[in-house]
């Protein structure tokens, strides 16, 4: 939960996410892989282009790897890969302003609800992937993240000159993900709000989780 839920969509578990959160997050490779077997499924279905030669790629990628790998390799690989995911997405995107409205201004909104992380060497640099650039990835998710750090400077200006409120945001890789998890513990302890909009969405809201057929939904890891 990154607020206080409405009564009917709250559960006991939110007063211990702080502590627990490793839990959900590790699972989040593993539901991206059922996520992508559903997507490659229904495109069969669809009778999509190449959806049978996309579904045959996945049988191959899981046939290597299940007959390669030991289950005490794979398996533990999946969730640390899932926890350490998580832990580099969630706290650039959650330690932010979140808009329960729809903002016409996106570029401005994206300035407001993004703040990138700032690394302190260069393991860190390489084991972020880019994701620690997230303004940049919003904006031109298709820009080649090796451009990242000259793009970082142009926003900042262009932030200046714009006077985007809070300007260009980025903070410590460690500091961070104290934010983030503050956020949590803060939500943790707040009482439930009566007619709070659900962490999942609104029916009518773009790419909203309530209406998908992840099985995120039934996890409740979206929450």
């Amino acid at each position: 939960y990154q607020w206080a839920p409405s009564p009917e969509n709250d559960s006991p578990v939110r007063k211990i996410q702080h502590w627990i959160f490793p839990i959900p997050f590790s699972m989040l490779f593993a539901l991206w892989r059922v996520d992508t077997l559903r997507v490659a499924w229904d495109a069969l279905k669809q009778k999509r282009p190449n959806a049978k030669n996309e579904l045959k790629c996945l049988g191959i990628h899981y046939a290597f790897l299940l007959t390669l790998y030991p289950t005490g390799v794979w398996l533990p690989a999946v969730f640390l890969s899932g926890l350490m995911s998580a832990l580099i997405v969630t706290p650039t995107h959650q330690s932010e302003e979140m808009f329960d409205e729809f903002q016409f201004d996106w570029v401005t909104a994206q300035f407001t609800s993004t703040r990138s992380a700032v690394m302190s060497n260069p393991f860190s640099e390489w084991l972020w992937g880019g994701m620690q650039y997230q303004l940049e990835h919003h904006l031109f998710p298709s820009m080649p993240r090796m451009n990242y750090p000259k793009l970082k400077e142009r926003l900042t200006k262009f932030a200046n000159d714009n006077k985007i409120p809070g300007g260009y945001r980025d903070t410590g890789e460690f500091e961070i993900l104290y934010m983030n998890w503050l956020l949590y513990k803060k939500v943790a302890k707040a009482d439930p709000v009566p007619g709070a909009i659900s962490t999942k969405g609104r029916t009518d809201q773009q790419a909203s989780i309530i209406t998908s057929n992840s099985p995120a939904v039934a996890y409740g890891v979206s929450k």
